[in-house]
């Protein structure tokens, strides 16, 4: 298997719970939280974990939430290395209202990281790149960090011969996308911004979505189309990866479990629409549990059957589609 690094710079200890209804200026008994260590690339890493692999995860770490957030991974066996920061790693609240089932999620900013701190980030990233071929970035850019940073990111990746895996939004992907990245994994409305639209219709998403291989942001997009599943966009033409229908319990963690499956299929030697759509079965695998849990293999194995059975639209000339 190919060596995976992963980068998350805005990391959360994400604890979840339960309570019986949501209601104002009242005292709500939750039950017992459950803890998770949270962020984008921390969760592919788990993910990878989990189907059976191994990927080094870089991340900022800080105060007794970074510590818990450490001894997390450790209990799951994740390889990681901890950024030491100043600041305090942010924790996360997600709540499920067990009366109507329906979920809140509470996001914190993240602590503000200083400029001295995010050149150590370059320092050690570089380090950490020497034997890899994939490179992870998943999750938002805490307070501190130029938006422009996943795009030094992107150069360093470029510098040591790494394919860039990006997963963000914002201005943080606007400017990654400027240097060029080996895959980007925008939704729609991501893709929207990208090529300058305020949004995104069935019958151009297509044509938009090549404009990012045709200015050179991208060689690969896999556009995420929610519970339709994803569209896949290379040189060779486009393809279509239908989602297994499955009755959701929450949708926290299902783009890392997506990108997980895919990065894993790929260190592994797969071809590039086979990974896109065993991702397509742990994103949608990563639904069928409530709070912050991730994709568990059992499932998607079991959702990915159905996947590559479904019909999917690929073009003739490139039955690989690597």
């Amino acid at each position: 298997m190919k060596k995976i690094v992963t980068l998350t710079l805005n990391p959360a200890l994400d604890k979840s719970a339960t309570v019986a209804e949501l209601v104002p200026e009242r005292k709500l008994r939750c039950d017992r939280p459950y803890f998770n260590a949270g962020g984008g690339g921390i969760n592919v890493a788990r993910v990878v974990r989990r189907l059976g692999g191994e990927a080094l995860s870089l991340f900022l770490s800080g105060g007794p939430a970074g510590q818990h957030l450490e001894a997390l991974l450790a209990q799951e066996k994740v390889p990681y290395q901890a950024i030491p920061i100043r600041g305090w790693t942010r924790e996360n609240l997600t709540v499920v209202v067990t009366s109507t089932q329906q979920q809140y999620r509470f996001l914190m900013p993240g602590p503000q990281v200083q400029a001295d701190e995010g050149t150590q980030v370059l320092h050690i990233l570089r380090k950490a790149l020497t034997g890899a071929h994939y490179l992870v970035a998943s999750g938002s850019l805490p307070p501190g960090l130029s938006p422009d940073f996943y795009g030094k990111v992107a150069q360093l990746a470029h510098e040591q011969g790494v394919r860039f895996i990006l997963d963000t939004s914002g201005e943080p992907l606007l400017h990654a996308a400027r240097q060029g990245v080996y895959l980007l994994k925008p939704n729609l409305n991501e893709l929207a911004s990208l090529t300058g639209r305020d949004s995104i219709d069935a019958p151009t998403q297509e044509r938009l979505a090549r404009q990012l291989l045709e200015q050179n942001m991208c060689q690969v997009a896999v556009v995420s189309l929610g519970p339709r599943g994803a569209m896949v966009v290379t040189s060779e033409g486009i393809a279509y990866v239908a989602a297994p229908t499955v009755k959701p319990r929450g949708t926290v963690g299902a783009g890392d479990s997506l990108v997980g499956g895919l990065v894993w299929c790929l260190a592994n030697g797969d071809a590039l629409l086979d990974a896109v759509q065993y991702g397509v079965a742990c994103g949608s695998a990563a639904t069928l549990h409530a709070g912050t849990e991730l994709c568990r293999k059992e499932d998607a194995d079991r959702l990915f059957q159905w996947v590559r059975t479904s019909a999917v639209a690929q073009p003739a000339s490139s039955p690989t589609f690597r």
